[in-house]
């Protein structure tokens, strides 16, 4: 009864030349890193499995590519937002990788709302919606890292103590940005909340969450209630 298939794979996959530039959907695939090249072999996977299968079934297949995407009730590991906000409860200091690094950084419902968007596109139009997509922050829109941490710790209220990371010897990406340009045109979908609002929805959720009454249910719901009224 499938119909419609989304697979999540990152803006990793490509292969990342380190220059001012945003990636298109149909740009080199590739990674320098294990988990890189996971997402660049993700993508050729579905690639094979929608051109050998699902094409002939009439069912559509899209690969989706967002950036680095932020949001409250993220708990992970080595995530920038999550270890800074146990870094804040705790009182801790936070070791900091690369200060200088670029990202496109998201709020969680942006790319949400594109991933549903073309999975109903693609219910209806399997031959035309099926592929990879980008999705990401408006171009021009990207902070370091660093000032990603300046932000939230104003909006925290307190001073966060950095320390240079004590195991730095391993490759990272210090630039990356996508180009959403097939989104906006083919799905009419565009980002909503700029860098600063992103910051701050994702951090307000986590202090709500430090209250002893908080209902976080709730609070999410009317979160989300919130963002999609912009869609209106």
């Amino acid at each position: 009864n499938v119909k419609s298939i989304i697979v999540v794979t990152s803006d990793k996959c490509y292969e990342n030349m380190e220059i001012n530039y945003a990636y298109k959907e149909n740009d080199k695939l590739g990674g320098f890193d294990p988990y890189s090249s996971s997402k660049g072999c993700a993508e050729l996977v579905a690639s094979s499995f929608y051109r050998s299968f699902f094409k002939r079934q009439r069912v559509g297949l899209a690969t989706v590519r967002a950036g680095n995407v932020i949001g409250g009730g993220d708990w992970s590991s080595n995530r920038l937002i999550p270890d800074i906000m146990r870094a804040l409860s705790m009182g801790e200091d936070f070791q900091i990788r690369n200060p200088n690094a670029i990202r496109p950084w998201q709020f969680v419902l942006e790319p949400l709302v594109g991933y549903l968007k073309l999975c109903e596109k693609n219910w209806e139009n399997h031959d035309k919606y099926s592929g990879a997509w980008n999705f990401g922050p408006n171009l021009g829109t990207r902070i370091q890292v660093g000032q990603v941490i300046k932000k939230v710790t104003e909006i925290w209220g307190s001073k966060l103590d950095l320390k240079n990371y004590e195991n730095s010897n391993f490759h990272e990406a210090n630039l990356l940005e996508l180009d959403i340009t097939k989104a906006i045109s083919k799905l009419k979908w565009q980002p909503l909340l700029g860098v600063n609002e992103s910051i701050y929805e994702t951090v307000n959720w986590y202090k709500e969450n430090q209250k002893s009454n908080s209902n976080m249910l709730r609070f999410s719901l009317n979160q989300i209630e919130h963002y999609m009224k912009k869609h209106e």
